[in-house]
């Protein structure tokens, strides 16, 4: 088998891509996840990969993205926000269901690892990907490996405390993983939004808030200063602890075009060096990086066994 299959599991869409070799694409098709249905879940993957597999035609060595991880405790699914996963032997029912050998990684990771390999951070030795989309994840990729972790939670940035909070962010927002204040709450797409409601008083989707901004609306500048602010001292926080030479966003948030300059010009407040190396990028596969990192969990060329 040559042929490598991504599929990336989110919970409005599930989508499939098939590479070659020398990482071409060979086959892609996206359909909507079944919300809420496990087992209907595992038939929509199954049907995805033998389209794949019918495309190229062999069967395809198969990786799978999904929002959570599995648990080298239990080998079930554990941290999953799309929570119809969750306490689910993912593992080993996707590999009974399609008869052959599945590499399972964190959304996040899989991020990373496409944009490490072929993406705006190619060639760098240490990379950080962080998604600001529905939720807010990360991935960490070591010499063209992800680094999963003892607890398969490397990366798992979203749910630390926002740090050096201000005293209107503490004890900060409930999240969904019982705690308050994490990251997730104030970074994520609709934190962004419950935020520019929150002092604008007005429900304004996150694309419209930028337009605003860009425009000299004095209430979106305002919320978009509170967000990279806030983005600069989480990411000072992965500096010091990761001191990565890349750091890749991803996610809705990611076409964020002034991030980019603003961050870097805030972030050396809260790092613990005189000067700050490590870059701040935008994707280069857009959203389709995770599926492509998925499919890039098994290396191109499988020697036979």
């Amino acid at each position: 088998m040559s042929a490598r299959i991504g599929i990336d599991l989110g919970g409005t869409k599930i989508e499939a891509i098939a590479l070659d070799e020398d990482g071409r694409e060979t086959f892609r098709q996206r359909i909507a996840s079944p919300r809420g249905d496990y087992d209907a879940t595992i038939l929509a993957i199954r049907d995805l990969v033998l389209s794949a597999d019918a495309a190229v035609g062999e069967p395809g060595l198969v990786g799978v993205g999904i929002p959570g991880a599995i648990s080298p405790a239990t080998g079930l699914v554990k941290n999953a926000n799309s929570t119809w996963l969750i306490g689910k032997p993912l593992h080993v029912d996707l590999e009974r269901a399609l008869k052959r050998p599945v590499r399972i990684a964190n959304d996040a990771n899989c991020f990373a690892l496409s944009e490490a390999t072929d993406g705006a951070a190619a060639d760098a030795r240490v990379v950080f990907g962080a998604i600001l989309g529905t939720g807010t994840g990360g991935g960490v990729v070591i010499d063209g490996r992800v680094l999963i972790g003892a607890n398969a939670i490397a990366g798992e940035w979203g749910h630390n405390q926002l740090p050096w909070p201000e005293a209107d962010e503490s004890p900060g927002p409930a999240c969904y993983c019982g705690r308050r204040g994490c990251i997730e709450t104030f970074l994520s797409g609709p934190a962004f939004e419950r935020d520019h409601v929150a002092h604008a008083g007005r429900d304004v989707a996150t694309a419209d808030i930028v337009a605003q901004a860009e425009a000299g609306n004095a209430q979106a500048l305002a919320s978009l200063a509170r967000y990279e602010e806030r983005l600069a001292r989480a990411l000072a926080h992965v500096v010091n602890l990761l001191d990565p030479d890349v750091i890749v966003l991803g996610g809705g948030m990611s076409n964020t075009a002034r991030l980019y300059t603003s961050v870097p010009k805030l972030w050396g407040a809260w790092i613990f060096c005189d000067r700050v190396d490590t870059r701040l990028v935008r994707n280069a596969h857009g959203d389709s990086s995770g599926v492509r990192g998925a499919a890039r969990l098994w290396p191109a060329q499988v020697p036979d066994t």
